[in-house]
C-alpha cells in the first residue's frame, strides 16, 4: 500500500476513528485502526465490537492495499509530524514507512485479516436531519440517559421519526429530557429505535454547526448515523423502554413563567452549600410573583428569591439542584414554563411560545420538616 496525503486530513480521520478502538483488547487488532487504500480514497476505521467508526477522505493512492495498525502508536506519530504532506508505504511483511518532511518513521503493521468486519447495516429506513440540529438534540437529551446497568434500555435515548417530527427522549428514573425537530427527509416509513448513551455521544462529536445533512438509517440489529464522510455504527438497545407519554403529567393547575438565566443563577447562588459531601434538596417555595429558593447542609445555609410571572399558591417542594440546573441549562429558550402540581408530582419544564421543541420532567424530593 503506497498514498501521499495532507497531515491535517489524515489526522482528523485518525481521530474520529480512535473514538472506537478498544483500550485493551485480547484481539490486538481491535486496538488498532484499519487502513484501506482504494479508489482514490483513504479509509480509516476503528471498532471494538460494540461502536464502529470510519471516516474516509481523498488521498493521492498509487498502490491500494490494507492494512491495521496499532492507534496509539500511529495517531502519536502523526500527530507529531510537521505540517506537510506524508507518504505513506507499507511493504508484503507490513513493514511501514511514514515520512514527512525530515521526520521518517518506520513501524510494524498487523495483516487486515485479524479484523473484524463492521456490521452491514441495511438501508430500508432511512432519515435525514440538518447536523446542527441533530447535534443539539443529542446534546439536550444526553445529560438524562440513565447509568443503571439494570435497565439496559434505559443506558440509551429512543429515537421516533415519523409524522415530520424527529424525537429523542433519554430517562433515568429522576428525570426526563425530550427534544423535537422537523426532519429534512424520510425514506421507508416512520420508524424507532433506541441507541446507547455511548455512541450517542461520538454521534454528537462527529457532528458540526453547518446545515449539512447527517443521515440516520435503521438496520435490523444495528443502526449507523452517516455525517460527511464518517460513518458510525451502533447496536441497537432491546426492551421496552418508558412509555413517556403517559409518564408525563400535563394537566397541573399551577403554570409559571420564568427568566431562565435569572433562575439558573440563584440555584447556583444557593447551591454553594452542596457538595458531594454534604448533600441537600433545594426548597422552593413558590409565591405571588417570585421562588423562595434555600438550602441547608453542614456548611451551612443559603437563600435567594427570584423573579416569576404567575402565583405557585405558595407550593413548597425540593429538587435535586443538578437535576433542576440542568433541564434549565439544556432548555433551548430564554424564557421557560413551568408546570406544577404539587409537593410530590414532577415539574415540567417547556417554552412559553412556539411549538414545543423540548420538554423537561423533573422528579422532586421529599423535603425534612424545618
Amino acid at each position: 500500500m503506497k498514498f501521499s496525503c495532507e497531515k491535517a486530513l489524515l489526522q482528523s480521520a485518525i481521530n474520529t476513528a480512535s473514538r472506537a478502538v478498544a483500550s485493551k483488547s485480547s484481539i490486538p487488532a481491535l486496538e488498532g485502526l484499519l487502513l484501506e487504500a482504494r479508489n482514490g480514497y483513504l479509509t480509516v476505521s476503528g471498532y471494538n465490537m460494540q461502536l464502529g467508526i470510519r471516516s474516509r477522505f481523498q488521498a493521492n493512492i498509487t498502490e491500494d492495499g490494507e492494512l491495521v495498525l496499532n492507534a496509539r502508536l500511529f495517531g502519536d506519530i502523526i500527530r507529531k509530524m510537521p505540517d506537510d504532506m506524508i507518504v505513506f508505504s507499507s511493504d508484503d511483511k507490513l513493514m511501514v514507512s511514514v515520512a514527512c518532511g525530515d521526520a521518517d518513521f518506520h513501524i510494524l503493521g498487523l495483516n487486515a485479516a485479524d479484523f473484524p468486519d463492521l456490521p452491514d447495516v441495511e438501508d430500508d429506513y432511512t432519515c435525514t436531519v440538518r447536523q446542527d440540529i441533530l447535534k443539539a438534540m443529542i446534546g439536550g437529551t444526553s445529560f438524562a440517559v440513565s447509568t443503571n446497568e439494570s435497565r439496559i434500555v434505559h443506558t440509551g435515548s429512543l429515537f421516533e421519526i415519523g409524522d415530520g417530527m424527529l424525537t429523542i427522549v433519554s430517562v433515568d428514573g429522576f428525570r426526563l429530557a425530550l427534544r423535537r425537530e422537523k426532519y429534512e427527509k424520510l425514506e421507508g416509513g416512520a420508524f424507532t429505535f433506541v441507541a446507547p448513551g455511548s455512541a450517542l455521544n461520538e454521534v454528537e462529536k462527529i457532528c458540526s454547526d453547518s446545515e449539512d445533512g447527517a443521515m440516520v438509517i435503521l438496520g435490523s440489529r444495528h443502526v449507523q448515523f452517516e455525517v460527511g464522510e464518517t460513518q458510525l455504527i451502533c447496536r441497537r438497545l432491546e426492551g421496552d423502554f418508558l412509555d413517556y407519554k403517559n409518564a408525563i403529567p400535563r394537566q397541573n393547575p399551577i403554570v409559571l413563567t420564568a427568566d431562565k438565566r435569572a433562575l439558573m443563577s440563584s440555584i447556583d447562588r444557593v447551591s454553594v452549600v452542596i457538595s458531594d459531601k454534604m448533600k441537600s434538596p433545594i426548597r422552593c417555595i413558590f409565591g405571588d410573583g417570585s421562588v423562595k429558593l434555600s438550602a441547608r447542609t453542614g456548611n451551612g445555609d443559603a437563600k435567594d428569591s427570584c423573579p416569576i410571572a404567575g402565583n405557585g399558591n405558595d407550593l413548597e417542594i425540593g429538587f435535586n439542584n443538578r437535576y433542576l440546573m440542568d433541564a434549565l441549562r439544556y432548555a433551548s429558550a430564554d424564557e421557560v414554563k413551568i408546570e406544577l402540581n404539587s409537593g410530590i408530582t414532577p415539574a415540567i419544564i417547556v417554552p412559553t411560545e412556539g411549538e414545543e421543541n423540548f420538554l423537561y420532567m423533573v422528579l422532586p424530593v421529599r423535603l425534612k420538616a424545618e
